[in-house]
């Protein structure tokens, strides 16, 4: 029975030895690796780990060492994991995208001991941070660096680990600790055991029961998010190879040399692939566009609880014959579905993708929980459109008074890493508090409605779930992000980054008398740029009531990112940093 993570590696290995596990681009060309390299190489690494000095006892969290990443998605990142948990070390893998400052916080706090960076770009940007750490005792490369030790070296070494190590580490054993960079406040270290991941990945495998042996998928969300990390052993656990993106601007390519049966995703970036279509659909004209427009208003009206009637499921076959084939090409021909989680996806999208035969997996959960908690499934009997589906396996889920989803499972965090008062705040009777507000949909299906944390109240006493408007109004083409504020205000109101390439597009087909400024700070100056989205925030806002409706807006030159300091590595917006960088605007719109 697996119990630890890597057992699903070895047995993989074991069960399909030649098969490919991992794929990467090398100079170029696809360079796969197979479960036995996967496997071997791992062992090498752990052995050449143990040899410099790796306690070889398997130990309490705090006296465990600490063996830090620092790389994009690679075939060396999961060897590295792999060959770390067979030493009893515990894996603490940071974004690349992560601040010197942060890292310095997050590496002296857990008490890094090994580094391992992916390449030269990286080792830069850090190598004046790592100094700030005296528990660093070695830094490897992936890549090879001038003055950096190369991770091969350890390979070479040609060391097996030490058989009594491997047999000490059990389900209980500490695997990894991922901080969590949250919206507020320092990260936090959350502490995951093989039992909470393996569980997860064996709780999750029959919403994955469309995977096929030998199939593909794609990566290029980060491993070091909990995330795309379970979401990898629950491929190798189901025969699927992995083939990793070369980068987030290369995805569109690499789908079509993949030709992947699932990857995973979060909603900003199928946001952005809808957004590339879309593009592409406005140059269309004649016979072509109308037939585009078309089948997207049928895709609009999808429902998979509904059949519909014959005509239009008809409309939909012919649809997806001529126009919607054409989307399942650009992705590659072969995916099934894609997995969505992170943060609330738009019902649009997922009726529209779903009715063109690519089947959105919207699901939920944390870093505390492994991740997930609840999944779409990809039958249709167990996937509702505007829910985060149905619960896995042996999780439990129930609402506070307040709505507040709590959870219980084998796949919840045993704690904050050196913080017992945050692990003793979230877990209360056996019950991780999520800060998420949900309700049950048809009794099974679980809806999130907002964050707790982030529903404020106006100065008027009306409670406002920023989110729902906000997920709602993006659903129009020419807002790019928005953030909704008013907490103790007399009204709400919104910070909005405009889609400038549609907000031009516009301007240009309907005053092509106007010049249009090729700056986006002179573009937000138009007062027909201003009228523009304020009529699409007027058009959304009868969907809500009088409190919840955006009355002023303020447009914004530059788009929010991680790199600028407004979005988190999985790409939620840090509100209480965009409120203290745009304080002015916001001040404006109160003031006026």
């Amino acid at each position: 029975m697996v119990q630890r993570l890597f057992d699903i590696v070895e047995q993989r290995s074991t069960k399909a030895p030649n098969s490919i596990m991992l794929a990467a681009k090398e100079s170029g060309e696809w360079r796969t690796y197979s479960g036995r390299e996967v496997w071997e190489s791992a062992q090498k690494l752990a052995g050449g780990l143990l040899s410099l000095g790796i306690a070889n006892q398997v130990l309490a969290p705090e006296q465990q060492e600490k063996i830090a990443i620092i790389s994009a998605n690679r075939p060396e990142w999961m060897i590295t994991d792999i060959g770390v948990q067979l030493t009893g070390a515990v894996l603490t893998p940071v974004y690349p995208t992560i601040s010197p400052s942060e890292l310095v916080y997050v590496f002296n706090e857990s008490g890094v001991q090994i580094v391992f960076v992916a390449n030269q770009e990286i080792y830069e940007r850090f190598k004046d941070a790592l100094k700030e750490i005296p528990s660093i005792r070695y830094v490897f490369s992936f890549d090879v660096l001038e003055g950096v030790a190369n991770w091969k070296e350890l390979l070479a070494k040609n060391l097996q680990p030490d058989l009594s190590v491997i047999g000490r580490i059990n389900k209980d054993t500490l695997a990894t600790i991922i901080y969590t960079s949250g919206t507020t406040g320092n990260p936090k270290g959350v502490m995951l055991t093989h039992n909470n991941i393996v569980s997860n990945v064996t709780d999750s495998m029959p919403a994955f029961s469309f995977a096929e042996e030998n199939s593909r998928a794609l990566s290029f969300l980060p491993l070091n998010h909990i995330f795309e990390r379970m979401v990898t052993y629950v491929y190798i656990n189901s025969g699927v190879s992995i083939y990793y993106a070369e980068s987030m601007d290369t995805i569109g390519l690499n789908l079509k040399e993949v030709k992947p049966l699932v990857f995973t995703t979060v909603p900003r970036l199928l946001e952005k692939v809808y957004e590339r279509i879309m593009n592409t659909a406005l140059e269309l004209s004649g016979i072509k566009r109308i037939l585009f427009f078309w089948a997207l208003e049928l895709g609009k009206r999808y429902d998979n609880k509904k059949t519909g009637n014959p005509w239009y499921n008809f409309q939909l076959w012919l649809a997806n014959m001529i126009i919607f084939s054409k989307w399942r090409a650009a992705l590659g021909g072969n995916v099934k579905a894609i997995v969505v989680g992170s943060a609330a996806c738009q019902e649009r999208l997922v009726r529209i993708f779903t009715s063109a035969h690519i089947i959105i997996m919207e699901g939920y959960g944390l870093t505390e929980t492994s991740p997930v908690v609840t999944v779409n499934r990809f039958e249709s009997e167990n996937r509702r459109v505007g829910s985060i589906g149905p619960l896995i396996d042996n999780v439990e889920v129930k609402l506070a008074d307040d709505g507040e989803i709590l959870v219980k499972g084998p796949n919840v965090t045993i704690g904050y890493y050196k913080h017992p008062e945050l692990t003793a705040e979230s877990m209360k009777d056996g019950w991780f508090h999520t800060g998420d507000i949900g309700q049950w949909v048809e009794d099974r299906f679980l809806k999130i409605t907002d964050r707790k944390k982030e529903i404020f109240k106006t100065s008027g006493g009306k409670y406002v779930a920023p989110q729902v408007v906000e997920n709602k109004m993006k659903e129009s083409p020419y807002i790019e992000q928005m953030m909704v504020i008013g907490a103790g205000r007399k009204f709400v109101s919104a910070l909005i980054v405009p889609n400038f390439n549609q907000v031009r597009k516009y301007l240009r087909e309907n005053d092509p008398e106007l010049p249009v400024p090729e700056s986006n700070a002179e573009l937000i100056k138009l007062p027909e740029v201003t009228t523009l989205l304020q009529k699409q925030v007027d058009k959304y806002n009868i969907q809500f009531s009088h409190p919840e409706q955006v009355k002023k807006i303020a447009l914004l030159a530059d788009e929010w990112t991680i790199d600028s300091g407004e979005l988190t590595p999985s790409l939620k917006i840090k509100r209480k940093i965009i409120e203290q960088k745009y304080a002015t605007q916001i001040e404006s719109l109160y003031n006026e």
